[in-house]
């Protein structure tokens, strides 16, 4: 966010996440990143450092006065983490992106801050044909923004909070043929106290079956039938294996099937036409559907992971073992449809290595595909849209010239923003509206250094995400109101 936007980016390391409280960067930030997280950053700006940047950026002060602020900054910067290389570039940003804008092509995520629109829709462009990301951010005032722009962003390690797939209601043979090792009735008490629940359901389920046409327990009475069942088989009222199996008794007869979003990205035209081009993600894809139609029988690969129970230690490694050899078994499978993909498309078979693969196929159930607006779209095929030139009032610069013409201003930019609002047929006019358009008038284009602080936080989350292809980002704008505390997203 200009001179005085705080980042927390750049202290993460080769394999750790670790965040600064502050780092101020200048103009443009662009990120080179490696397996496993930021590489190296460069900053872009041309302007040299004088008082007032020394007064509210962190990483500069009186001695740097007359130096160069990419240099000062990045030099700065570069101490926080020898594993990143740091450089900068002494040259105005905008000149850059109107003469050389093929310069930003080498980066793997451009950061810009207060970049005039016509200039801002040149670079957006240029990287969008490139599939590089750009987040754009904003601060006046008590309020600040950022607006991610990718074409598409995917995203297999989105970390949901349980990815356990027990596959209960269609065990797969291995495991059948492990639960039949166990006889109930000869265990004695201290043996039928570590039978693993898992083991305790699937006996219980194909009892269930036998006695109802091979159905599951569908309707509530007869799930609660099934519970009592399960119940009935303790031999002590502590056996808290047996109360497992009851607190997990709807993972028996909840349906295993492929989720409805994934469902959707089988049925995309990228996972459909596989071509050169195509990214090793879709590819990995298009071999995962075909395994869901032919040898999963419908169902994705096996995750392989198994939660924590009651159990002795061999038993629950030897179920663990089932699982785990289940799950090598589906990847060795989609490695052979992976490799056949890409011999079909002229690429060599260690293009994508095993441990993509195995990651995909542990996270199936969960991956997710973002595609964004261009900015091109969002400010000039958008029909409905009317042009409200906020951005010159910011770039005027002067808080104290602009208060002189709040008044003003305010009027021009209050009757823009009802004239949008009508275009857009929206009669639910936002509360404390006005209130937000003077705040931005107010503020002339100047920074909070708290508020700055905070978005610069919440950015910095986004961009690791956006690098590291970990969590899910922001879809696609965010707006964070310094007066309520309060950030909303919006798709734009």
């Amino acid at each position: 966010m200009g001179d005085s936007w705080p980042w927390k980016i750049l202290k993460y390391a080769s394999s750790t996440v670790q965040l600064l409280d502050y780092l101020v960067l200048p103009k443009y930030l662009s990120l080179k990143s490696n397996h496993s997280g930021i590489g190296s950053f460069t900053v872009v700006d041309g302007k040299l450092v004088e008082g007032a940047d020394a007064g509210i950026t962190f990483f500069l002060d009186v001695d740097k006065i007359g130096s160069s602020r990419a240099q000062a900054v990045a030099e700065l910067l570069q101490e926080l983490n020898e594993d990143v290389k740091g450089f900068h570039l002494a040259e105005d940003p905008v000149t850059l992106i109107e003469t050389r804008p093929e310069y930003f092509l080498q980066f793997s995520i451009v950061i810009s801050t207060e970049v005039p629109e016509s200039s801002l829709l040149k670079l957006a462009e240029v990287l969008w044909i490139a599939k590089i990301p750009l987040v754009v951010v904003r601060s006046v005032g008590f309020i600040g923004y950022f607006r991610i722009v990718v074409p598409e962003h995917t995203v297999v390690e989105t970390h949901p909070d349980n990815v356990v797939d027990l596959r209960l209601d269609k065990p797969f043979s291995a495991l059948e043929q492990y639960v039949m090792t166990f006889d109930f009735d000869s265990m004695d008490n201290m043996d039928h106290g570590h039978i693993p629940y898992v083991v305790i359901l699937l006996k219980y389920l194909d009892q269930w079956k036998l006695e109802h046409d091979g159905n599951l327990p569908k309707t509530y009475s007869e799930r609660d039938e099934f519970k009592s069942m399960i119940s009935r088989g303790r031999r002590n009222f502590d056996e808290e294996n047996f109360d497992e199996a009851l607190s997990n008794a709807w993972k028996a007869y909840t349906s295993s099937k492929v989720p409805h979003e994934v469902e959707e990205l089988f049925n995309d035209s990228a996972c459909e036409n596989i071509t050169s081009n195509s990214s090793n993600f879709w590819i990995i894809m298009r071999a995962v559907r075909d395994f869901v139609t032919n040898e999963g029988q419908g169902l994705l690969p096996l995750a392989g992971a198994v939660p924590d129970m009651k159990a002795y230690t061999s038993g629950y490694v030897a179920l663990q073992t089932v699982y785990r050899q289940k799950a090598k078994q589906d990847v060795a499978i989609i490695r052979t449809r992976v490799d056949d993909i890409l011999r079909s498309i002229g690429r060599t078979t260690d293009s994508i290595h095993d441990e993509e693969i195995d990651v995909f196929c542990k996270n199936a159930a969960y991956i997710k595909v973002i595609r964004y607006r261009s900015l091109q779209e969002e400010y000039i095929s958008d029909q409905k849209k009317v042009e409200i030139d906020a951005a010159t009032f910011f770039s005027e610069g002067d808080p104290e010239e602009a208060s002189e013409a709040t008044k003003s201003e305010f009027e021009a930019f209050k009757a823009q923003v009802h004239t949008l609002l009508e275009d857009l047929q929206i009669s639910n006019i936002p509360e404390h509206l006005d209130d937000y358009i003077h705040e931005i008038c107010r503020a002339g284009g100047s920074e909070l250094p708290s508020i700055a602080a905070f978005v610069g936080g919440l950015v910095s989350q986004e961009v690791i995400k956006l690098i590291t292809r970990q969590y899910i980002p922001v879809n696609n704008t965010c707006i964070f109101d310094g007066v309520k505390s309060a950030a909303s997203t919006y798709i734009l």
